[in-house]
């Protein structure tokens, strides 16, 4: 199975480009929160949220060509990714992040917060400035959801009585989201039709979902060196996701470990048993499965490139991480 790195091939040098423009956008700001940004931006991402943006651009433009605009989307969209890893890592108390100290354990919490800050409102200002109002709307939802979905998923700490859509919900505004509206965004500006638009909305939105199944299933399948953080830190957290929710179902005990929040010895250790002893696996497996489907299906319409191919090869390498 392909690599990030060889998947987005085509784009290899377009993202080198975005690294270097994005540098010179956040610009001699404060020292501080500057070297908050280019610690994030040297730390190495997979930069997929860019490169799809990028990989789609190229994929709908008329000469397979990127313009400016096409290329500061992809800037913003890894600008508002950074961001809310920044506050993310803040609001999760995590020591590293791909293996580099987090911004607040680094500088602290207050500058972490502020670097956070920061980064959204380079991007709104990079946005308000690409002039085009339905693009401004589509980003502008993604910063909401982010911020949306990072306060339902504290809210739903420890709660055994959560629905399954409001995992979905939440997992849809803390990752789907900026994927989805990002790649309708890089059709707005390619002047595409709305049927297309829509297409490109789907293929980023079920993406995104089979993306975060497939993290929320290596949280509980993984080791701690494959994680790069404590396996099964999220139910750990009280974060119950599609394998503890699903395991809910088969195994009532699970219930009431979750609920005394793990206070006793062995508690989580037992959870995880009754999690791995299931279906729960199996079936978040098949919930990825098919998000994955309705992603590769939602871009049958483009014409054969390269991009495109990478494109249709991307929601077979999101489930390629759990084989």
């Amino acid at each position: 199975m392909a690599t990030v790195a060889e998947l987005l091939q085509p784009v290899e040098a377009d993202l080198d480009a975005l690294l270097a423009d994005l540098r010179s956008l956040i610009g001699a700001g404060h020292p501080i929160l500057q070297a908050a940004a280019e610690h994030l931006f040297a730390a190495g991402g997979k930069r997929l949220r860019p490169g799809i943006v990028l990989l789609l651009s190229r994929a709908v433009a008329p000469d397979g060509e990127l313009g400016p605009r096409h290329r500061r989307l992809a800037e913003i969209t890894e600008m508002i990714h950074t961001a809310s890893l920044v506050h993310d890592d803040v609001v999760d108390e995590a020591a590293t992040r791909r293996g580099v100290d987090t911004v607040h354990s680094r500088f602290n919490y207050r500058v972490a917060v502020l670097a956070g800050d920061f980064l959204f409102a380079q991007a709104s200002w990079h946005l308000a400035n690409l002039d085009d109002l339905e693009v401004v709307k589509l980003l502008s939802r993604v910063i909401m959801d982010l911020a949306d979905g990072e306060v339902k998923q504290g809210l739903f700490r420890y709660d055994t009585g959560q629905s399954f859509e409001s995992y979905l919900e939440k997992s849809y505004c803390k990752t789907a989201s900026l994927i989805a509206n990002s790649a309708r965004a890089a059709g707005v500006l390619t002047g595409l039709p709305g049927a297309q638009l829509d297409d490109l909305y789907r293929f980023g939105r079920h993406l995104g979902l089979a993306f975060q199944v497939v993290d929320d299933i290596l949280d509980f399948t993984s080791s701690d060196q494959q994680l790069g953080k404590p396996a099964a830190s999220d139910l750990a957290s009280g974060y119950l996701t599609a394998p503890a929710l699903y395991a809910l179902q088969e195994r009532p005990a699970l219930a009431g470990l979750i609920e005394r929040e793990f206070c006793e010895e062995g508690d989580l250790e037992q959870a995880l048993e009754l999690v791995r002893g299931c279906e729960a696996i199996p079936r978040s497996r098949a919930l990825a499965e098919g998000f994955a489907k309705e992603a590769a299906g939602a871009l049958e319409w483009l014409a054969p490139s390269d991009p495109r191919s990478a494109l249709r090869a991307l929601p077979d390498f999101v489930l390629s991480r759990l084989y």
